[in-house]
């Protein structure tokens, strides 16, 4: 008998939201920016569910609150969308009801993408409600095994670019393996002070537009990152007419994840993906992501999970998922630590092991 997928087995779950509120976080990174995300909090039948908007921009999650700084729940006025998330539904119930519900009510998000981070804050926050008023976790309800996770340390390499922080991390986490962003002042010196056969996944960062981590387009810089490791794989290349010709007989090396949003998304790549990862808050719904996972499974795509610099529930989510559905993948869900701006003199070991009795949407 096969297993449900992912939506339907959370669908049909009863759901009472009886009260709906928010909390801001705030933490500098390695990346050199203050990471601020804001969590939903829903409560019903003495539970509380909760999902973690990773939205990017600060003044997104600060038109939130009244004070942000000084009292990081205290809504601020006009935030009525909570009062709409009250009531009695199934998860289905709930997730089509979002669809008429504004999450930015004060004005829409800096960027297109805090509409998918939003929502997918306050749907993983309602499953993961729902499976506790059910008392059940993800697992179990799929009848699914809960492994432990395999996870990559993401870093960047600083400017000017240097190995150190790689190969600190590397001292201090025996086994760790890397996913890196290669970035054309990267030279061969650099490559040569880094454990190259640590690097499991170089993020080219060729589709983002209007960051800070844009990444022009090159033949000659994908060539010279393909070939100083030759057993990564090669995630985001933009292919235009000039960088196609780098990836042929290449292909099954490329991974794609910015423009992974639903199964849609990934019928437009150039090819046909052996590589994937997998963002939950890219995907919006639930309903999103479990198609999409399906899709892969049907293609047998390697998946592999992705975070968003999460400082609460949502990176347990990630790794919830990750145990369920790909735990041995090259997971870029290393705990907050390795976010750290300075490296901790301890640092959790790969792979992170599930709780013995979780609840809800509990890793």
């Amino acid at each position: 008998m096969s297993t449900p997928t992912l939506f339907r087995a959370v669908a049909d779950l009863p759901l009472a939201v009886e009260s709906a509120g928010l909390r801001r976080r705030a933490r500098d990174t390695s990346s050199e920016f203050e990471r601020v995300s804001t969590t939903v909090r829903l409560r019903g039948d003495g539970e509380l569910g909760r999902g973690e908007d990773v939205t990017y921009d600060a003044p997104d999650h600060d038109a939130l609150f009244a004070d942000p700084e000084r009292d990081p729940r205290t809504v601020a006025d006009g935030v009525d969308f909570l009062d709409a998330l009250v009531g009695e539904y199934t998860f289905r119930e709930f997730s089509a009801r979002l669809d008429d519900v504004d999450l930015f009510p004060l004005g829409d998000p800096e960027r297109k993408t805090g509409h998918a981070y939003r929502r997918w804050a306050v749907e993983s926050a309602a499953a993961d409600l729902a499976l506790r008023q059910s008392d059940t976790d993800l697992a179990s309800l799929l009848g699914r095994d809960r492994d432990p996770v395999t996870f990559a340390a993401s870093t960047r390499l600083g400017d000017p670019p240097s190995a150190e922080r790689v190969t600190r991390i590397a001292e201090r986490v025996p086994g760790i393996e890397f996913k890196l962003d290669p970035t054309p002042d990267w030279t061969d010196e650099v490559v040569a002070a880094l454990p190259t056969d640590r690097v499991r996944v170089l993020d080219l960062k060729g589709l983002y537009e209007g960051t800070d981590v844009d990444v022009e387009p090159d033949a000659d810089f994908y060539e010279w990152v393909l070939d100083s490791f030759p057993n990564a794989v090669i995630e985001d290349p933009a292919i235009t007419e000039e960088t196609r010709h780098v990836f042929d007989g290449e292909e099954q090396r490329v991974s794609w994840d910015y423009p992974i949003t639903g199964v849609e998304s990934v019928e437009a790549l150039p090819w046909e993906p052996e590589w994937l990862n997998v963002k939950p808050s890219r995907f919006g719904t639930l309903e999103s992501l479990s198609d999409t996972l399906e899709w892969a499974r049907e293609r047998d795509v390697t998946l592999y999970g992705g975070g968003q610099f999460e400082l609460g529930v949502g990176r347990d989510q990630i790794h919830a998922l990750a145990s369920v559905f790909y735990p041995d993948g090259p997971n870029d869900v290393a705990p907050g630590a390795f976010n750290d701006p300075e490296v901790p003199e301890r640092l959790p070991a790969t792979p992170l092991a599930p709780r013995a009795a979780p609840r809800g949407f509990e890793f």
